[in-house]
């Protein structure tokens, strides 16, 4: 399933191109105030379309669609999670910096999923049990790993280049920061995964769909099984709330949003 899904990331990749190519990068706002572009739309039709065929028994959410009700999916226990086109502000800006996120979602964690950068033709992919795997262009596919890293040593800080956090410096202060790295969607996960950066911290609120593909690559990367990763998905509000990606769940701590 995992080349399928790969398959049909491409795919939805190739239409949003065709948008960014063109220069069709016209904007519309939802009614929560977040752009939405056609490439957003068409991309999410055509991967919902492509997983239905691929497997109908399981449910899909996706940013771009209606969100089933919270009493129609608490119990779902396997259900795909979409963000067909993450990163919509770096798409418009004109940046290489967005991705196609789809993740498959097991007993509350992903346990499937991929991160695909259409500009640059570069796949993260990952399966529990199968690891976490790069694949640049036809070359051939070559494995990641990434550990923690010392939290006493000096580190390097994978942050958001659209969202940034007024409780950032507050956390960072502890400590030895050598190095910060800016980018967009999911691509912070990405950058862990292999090894170019240490630690991911997201002090503002998220949604569950921005986050799942790129929690799996990241979560499956850890060499013979995977990461402790706190994040759980289908909340009553499919929201994450802040979170640290790279260093051990329960060695830090979070500054308050109050």
């Amino acid at each position: 399933m995992l080349s399928d899904i790969c398959t049909i990331a491409r795919e939805a990749g190739a239409t949003i191109l065709r948008y960014y190519k063109s220069g069709d990068l016209s904007v519309d706002a939802k009614v929560d105030g977040t752009p939405v572009t056609a490439a957003d739309r068409e991309a999410d039709a055509q991967i919902r379309a492509a997983l239905e065929r691929l497997d109908g028994s399981i449910p899909c959410i996706s940013e771009e669609s209606a969100i089933p009700l919270y009493e129609t999916r608490r119990d779902w226990q396997r259900f795909w999670l979409v963000d067909p086109l993450d990163g919509t502000k770096e798409f418009v800006r004109g940046t290489d910096e967005f991705t196609v996120n789809i993740a498959l979602i097991d007993g509350g964690i992903p346990v499937l999923g991929v991160v695909y950068v259409p500009p640059l033709d570069v796949m993260y992919c990952a399966e529990a049990g199968r690891g976490t795997w790069k694949q640049a262009g036809d070359a051939a596919p070559e494995q990641l790993f990434s550990t923690f890293p010392d939290p006493a040593g000096e580190l390097v800080i994978a942050e958001s280049r659209s969202h940034p956090s007024p409780h950032m410096e507050a956390f960072l202060k502890d400590y030895r920061v050598k190095a910060r790295v800016a980018a967009g969607s999911s691509l912070k996960f990405c950058l862990l995964a292999e090894g170019s950066a240490d630690i991911y911290p997201r002090l503002g609120r998220t949604m569950e769909w921005d986050v799942a593909a790129g929690d799996c690559v990241y979560r499956h990367s850890k060499r013979g099984g995977a990461h402790p990763v706190s994040l759980r998905y289908n909340s009553p509000l499919l929201r994450q709330d802040g979170f640290v990606i790279g260093l051990e769940p329960g060695t830090f701590t979070l500054p308050s949003s109050s």
